[in-house]
């Protein structure tokens, strides 16, 4: 399977409602390595490297986010894999 990197910004009701959090469980589940981190612009942020399948479900599952979240707009940049993460974790 071949395996891609993404850089993801997800808008809306994104803070203060777990969303770093529920990321990296599902993230953890998936096998995605990577990190997620909140913006100061009120944005959270994340890179997802994987297996092309693993990546397009986290993807997917950022567009709705928690039960807590409100998602208006989720951009996704799809960057050159490296494999430079060991694990997936929650930036500050």
């Amino acid at each position: 399977m071949e395996k891609v990197r993404a850089r993801v910004i997800v808008e809306g009701r994104v803070q203060g409602v777990f969303f770093r959090h529920h990321t990296y469980e599902m993230a953890f589940r998936l096998g995605i390595k990577g990190w997620v981190k909140n913006r100061r612009d009120g944005r959270v942020e994340a890179v997802f490297e994987g297996d092309q399948e693993r990546v397009d479900q986290m993807i997917q599952w950022c567009h709705q986010g928690p039960s807590e979240a409100q998602v208006t707009k989720v951009y996704v940049t799809s960057e050159i894999f490296t494999g430079e993460f060991e694990d997936f974790s929650v930036t500050y």
